[in-house]
């Protein structure tokens, strides 16, 4: 089959699983028309713009690591020089990895197309793929698409600058189609560390008037300064590469990042009429020194406020409501920012010490209050191996909420290693394999504490044979929990 019915094939059907050809390279198909095709000229245009760049006056924060950066993706003669000023904070061997998170503007995917090549290929020479490229293209909301591959610019425009700066590293190349931002960003948070970079490849604006476009841009930027998704989300010709945005913001706000601007121009500043113009913008990321996950650090009396929100919600499905002192008081209790962030939630019911309901949510999706409602509701009407609870039941429950730290991948050589690297009473696990999935809570370490009952309790829970956990081609995430009990 040609490469040319192969790709459209891929156009017709989508994202498809495909094998890695042992000496494939992605060439660079833009190179000559966005930038310089000779490596002398690109080079010396990539001087001149970092030069003009380095004039900018530009505050980098002290103590702070960069962690990600926004640059555009336009011809270098439109927004080369913007993205240029990436050079004022990158610098040569700071990552060995580079995550570039594109929009997808040729194909239109319908989930995230990651590249199955072994090099990305630019005028400067060949970069190799990262093995968490391949990684990340098994989990359910990526594969491989060749069509978008070899016809997508955003993220090939990128690479020569990080050439140009970090000289030696490994791409993940990332296209977003129409994706879950939630979803996305949990699988994404796993692959980062300290030596990891993301770089989302965006524009801002397109084809507005001069002035309308400079203050269009500006609320955006203040969007994106002030990590805030939903008014980013709801605003329209705001950037091309929203969703890459969106995953970047809410992955900004799990791991504590701030946002600096390095630059803002659009076409009409360069190189183009002022008539119709697209901005452009370079943003940098600046995270803590440690990329540990942090434990959530809600204090006992903000728990027993949750514990009082499930009950609260689940009386409500009852018609009953709490005394008008205590509504009020939970009222003004649940405006604490710390109930906004975006965390996974468990809510689990106990009646005379046994289970009679536990449902919840992996990822940072939503609120800590949108999280504790929901799976509240879910424990006590929605558990499948449970009857719904009646009214004369609920004073007889207990009520726990646990709230998650973000799954992070777990990496081990063999069955041996898993078992060494698994932390006892205190990982929340997930295991995965094809389309099979479960997770056991850390609390379930009471009843298991051997490693090897646990896991394969926890397999027989996703359907798969009791010691598949020794099996190749398992994946293995883990995560804490924050559990409050509901006091008597």
């Amino acid at each position: 089959m040609t490469r040319l019915l192969f790709s459209l094939l891929a156009l017709i059907l989508g994202l498809l699983p495909g094998s890695v050809n042992a000496e494939s390279v992605r060439q660079a198909v833009w190179a000559g028309q966005f930038y310089p095709a000779a490596a002398g000229e690109l080079t010396k245009v990539i001087d001149g713009f970092v030069s003009e760049a380095r004039k900018a006056p530009v505050t980098i924060p002290t103590g702070r690591p960069l962690r990600a950066l926004i640059l555009p993706h336009a011809g270098y003669i439109y927004s080369g020089l913007t993205a240029a000023h990436s050079a004022l904070v990158l610098q040569e061997g700071k990552f060995n990895k580079v995550f570039v998170l594109a929009p997808d503007h040729r194909v239109g995917l319908t989930k995230a197309a990651v590249s199955d090549v072994q090099f990305y290929e630019t005028p400067l020479g060949r970069i190799p793929l990262h093995d968490d490229a391949g990684r990340l293209r098994r989990q359910p909301d990526f594969g491989s698409n060749p069509a978008s591959d070899q016809t997508e610019h955003a993220v090939e425009v990128i690479l020569p600058f990080l050439q140009y700066t970090i000289k030696q590293f490994k791409l993940v190349p990332v296209v977003l189609g129409i994706a879950d931002i939630g979803r996305i960003t949990s699988a994404l948070g796993p692959f980062l560390d300290e030596k990891t970079l993301l770089v989302v490849s965006s524009d801002l604006s397109h084809h507005l008037p001069y002035e309308k476009a400079k203050a269009r841009d500006k609320e955006t930027i203040e969007l994106i300064s002030k990590l805030e998704s939903d008014g980013l989300s709801g605003k329209e010709n705001s950037a091309c590469g929203k969703g890459p945005i969106l995953v970047l913001l809410a992955l900004a706000r799990l791991n504590h990042w701030q946002p600096t601007l390095l630059h803002y121009a659009n076409s009409g500043d360069t190189a183009g009429s002022m008539a119709q113009v697209v901005g452009y913008a370079a943003i940098a990321f600046w995270g803590e020194e440690s990329m540990q996950e942090k434990m959530p650090s809600l204090s006992k009396e903000q728990g027993q406020t949750l514990i009082t929100l499930a009950r609260q919600t689940i009386m409500s499905r009852f018609g009953k409501e709490l005394p008008p002192a205590e509504a009020k008081s939970l009222a003004a209790f649940l405006k604490d920012p710390a109930f906004g962030t975006k965390q996974g939630t468990f809510v689990t019911l106990h009646k005379a010490g046994r289970l009679r309901g536990c449902i919840g949510c992996l990822s940072g999706r939503e609120s800590i209050i949108d999280g504790v409602r929901r799976n509240s509701i879910n424990a006590a009407f929605e558990d499948t191996r449970f009857p719904p609870l009646t009214l004369e039941e609920l004073d007889q429950v207990d009520i726990e909420v646990s709230v998650l730290t973000e799954p992070k991948s777990l990496s081990f050589r063999d069955d041996q290693d898993l078992l060494a690297k698994l932390r006892v009473g205190k990982d929340g696990v997930i295991l995965s394999q094809g389309g099979a999935s479960a997770t056991f809570l850390p609390q379930v370490w009471q009843q298991l504490p051997r490693a090897e009952d646990f896991l394969s309790h926890l397999c027989q829970k996703a359907g798969l044979a009791p010691n598949a956990w020794r099996n190749q081609g398992l994946e293995v995430q883990t995560y804490e929990v924050q559990v409050f009990a509901e006091l008597d």
